[in-house]
C-alpha cells in the first residue's frame, strides 16, 4: 500500500508509548460521549464565551450566563477538562479555552464535520455492523425506506438536508477556482457533469466562460432541485439536464453532442467498484481522442496529514452504514485500477486542491 509520506510515517510503525496508547484506547472506548460534550458546548456557546473572556469564567458563571443547572455545566465542563477542550486554573477555579477547544469552535471543516455527524450519521451508525454484514445501507432506514440516501435528499428533514449538503459543498467548493483553470486549460467549450447535484460547479463553469455549455446528468429528481437552484444565475441559460440512473446498466451517457470535457466531481465515492467501472466504461464509449474525464476525489492516501485521513477513512463507514452500503473514500490506486480497466489510462494526476482534492485527468 503505497502512502503520501507524513502518512507512512505515521501508519507503518509503532509511535506511541504503551501508555499514551491505553489512553487512546480509552478515547475511542468513550467516543460517542467524547462526540455529545464537544457539540453541545458549541451549541450551549460555551466554548464562545470561554474565548471571549479575558480571565476565563467559574462554573458559577457558566450556568448564569447560560441558563444551564449548576448540574449539568459541573458534567459537562468536567467531561471537556478531561478530553482537552478547557483548562482550568486550579488556584481560581476558572476554567479557559485551550488550543483543542479553539479548533473545534473556529475551524470550518471540523464544524461542518460536526453538523454532518450528528445530523445525517449519529443515529445511523447504530446500525453499522448490519450494513458491513448485509451490504446495505441499513442506517437509512432512520430517515426512510429508499436503497440509497441520493434518492431521498430532497425529503430529508430540512436540519440534516442542511448539514448533508454543508457537508458536501464546503470540501468541493474550496478546490473549484484551482479546478476550473485545470479543465478550462485544456480548451473545454462542451461539459458533461455527471453527478451534478444542485448545478454549484456547472453555475462556476459559466461564469468562468462565456462560451462553456453544460449538461448536468444526475437522477430526475435530482435535476428538479438544480433548476431551482440555477434559475435566474449568471448562465444558467446554458446549463442543461439529462435524467439518468447510473445504477441501471443498460442506461447510457448522451450522445446528443461531443464533450470535449466530462467532469465527476466527489461522485465515484458515491459507487462501489463494479458501478464505478460500469460508468466509467459507459463514459468511454462517449469519448474521443480529444475528450478529457476528469474525476475529482479526496483519495485518503494522498493527503499531507492524518487528521484528513482520518476523516476520510471515517466517512467511508458513512457510505457503509447511510448512503449506499457499498462505496467509500478510495485509494487513488483503486480508482487508477478501474479506470485501466474502463479503457481509459490517467494522464495526469493534480495533487493538494483546496481541501485535500486531487484531479485524475484521463483520455482513452
Amino acid at each position: 500500500m503505497k502512502l503520501f509520506p507524513a502518512l507512512e510515517k505515521a501508519y507503518s510503525s509503532e509511535h506511541l508509548s504503551a501508555r499514551e496508547a491505553q489512553s487512546q484506547a480509552y478515547f475511542i472506548a468513550f467516543g460517542p460521549i467524547v462526540f455529545q460534550v464537544g457539540r453541545l458546548m458549541i451549541k450551549f456557546g460555551i466554548l464562545d464565551m470561554l474565548r471571549d473572556s479575558n480571565e476565563g469564567m467559574t462554573q458559577e458563571e457558566i450556568a448564569e450566563k447560560t441558563g444551564l443547572s449548576p448540574y449539568a455545566v459541573k458534567v459537562l465542563m468536567e467531561g471537556s477538562l478531561c478530553i482537552g477542550l478547557v483548562l482550568v486554573d486550579t488556584t481560581t477555579d476558572r476554567f479557559t479555552l485551550s488550543k483543542t477547544g479553539w479548533f473545534l469552535l473556529t475551524d470550518p471543516s471540523i464544524r461542518v464535520n460536526v453538523d454532518f455527524n450528528h445530523d445525517v450519521n449519529y443515529e445511523g451508525w447504530f446500525h453499522l455492523e448490519e450494513a458491513l454484514k448485509e451490504g446495505r445501507p441499513a442506517g437509512l432506514e432512520h430517515f426512510g425506506d429508499w436503497p440509497t440516501v441520493y434518492e431521498g435528499l430532497s425529503q430529508l428533514p430540512p436540519q440534516v438536508q442542511k448539514s448533508w449538503f454543508g457537508f458536501d459543498h464546503f470540501y468541493s467548493d474550496h478546490s473549484f477556482d484551482q479546478a476550473l483553470q485545470i479543465v478550462f486549460g485544456d480548451n473545454t467549450k462542451t461539459l458533461l457533469d455527471v453527478g451534478g447535484n444542485t448545478g454549484r460547479w456547472a453555475l462556476r463553469c459559466v461564469a468562468y466562460n462565456p462560451e462553456v455549455n453544460v449538461t448536468i446528468m444526475d437522477l430526475p429528481q435530482q435535476l428538479e432541485m438544480m433548476r431551482n437552484f440555477t434559475k435566474g444565475q449568471q448562465g444558467y441559460e446554458r446549463i442543461n439536464g439529462y435524467g439518468i440512473n447510473l445504477l441501471d446498466d443498460a442506461q447510457q451517457f448522451p450522445t446528443d453532442r461531443h464533450y470535449d470535457a466530462i467532469w465527476m466531481s466527489q461522485f465515484l465515492d458515491c459507487f462501489g467498484e463494479d458501478e464505478i467501472y460500469s460508468i466509467l466504461s459507459r463514459a468511454a464509449k462517449i469519448m474521443d481522442e480529444g475528450s478529457r474525464l476528469y474525476i475529482m476525489e479526496t483519495f485518503w492516501d494522498r493527503q499531507k496529514y492524518t487528521p484528513a485521513a482520518l476523516s476520510l477513512t471515517m466517512t467511508s463507514l458513512y457510505f457503509t452504514a447511510i448512503a449506499n452500503g457499498n462505496s467509500k473514500m478510495y485509494h487513488s490506486d483503486d480508482m487508477e485500477r478501474i479506470v485501466n480497466k474502463a479503457g481509459l489510462k490517467v494522464e495526469r494526476l493534480h495533487d493538494g486542491l483546496g481541501h485535500g482534492h486531487s484531479i485524475m485527468v484521463c483520455k482513452k
